[in-house]
């Protein structure tokens, strides 16, 4: 399978959202103070709902495998450890100055959006359906 990489990717993320998630509802409430607990679970939220898009990705790819699905996916998977690692550390560490790499994060979920939907397009357009 020429995906495996991604799967193993994707499987871990899933498994280590869940392992941080439940890490901060049950190891840190009450260790951190509110804005740092929350930063750290907005960081479990995005990598969670990024794994899954990136499941459904994978999923399209097997019956229909475009280029731009490997940027969507490499955008993503950017995106999750800029964004979420950056909230992670910040939440763990205190220190505020790892708080400017969340938007470059950011920007790359934004850019993996927009890779798909680019990528979705182009497949639309190839197939000759409007």
């Amino acid at each position: 399978m020429r995906d495996t990489p991604w799967w193993l990717a994707i499987a871990l993320s899933g498994g280590l959202a869940v392992t941080l998630g439940a890490f901060a509802a049950h190891g840190l409430q009450g260790q951190l103070p509110a804005r740092l607990l929350a930063a750290f679970e907005t960081g479990v939220r995005y990598q969670m709902w990024h794994t899954l898009a990136m499941l459904g990705v994978l999923a399209w790819r097997a019956g229909q495998p475009l280029r731009g699905q490997q940027l969507t996916l490499g955008l993503w998977a950017l995106g999750m450890v800029l964004f979420s690692g950056s909230l992670y550390a910040l939440a763990l560490s205190g220190i505020g100055r790892l708080g400017m790499i969340t938007p470059l994060g950011g920007v790359a979920f934004i850019a993996g959006w927009i890779a798909l939907a680019a990528t979705a397009l182009r497949a639309q357009s190839a197939s000759g359906r409007t």
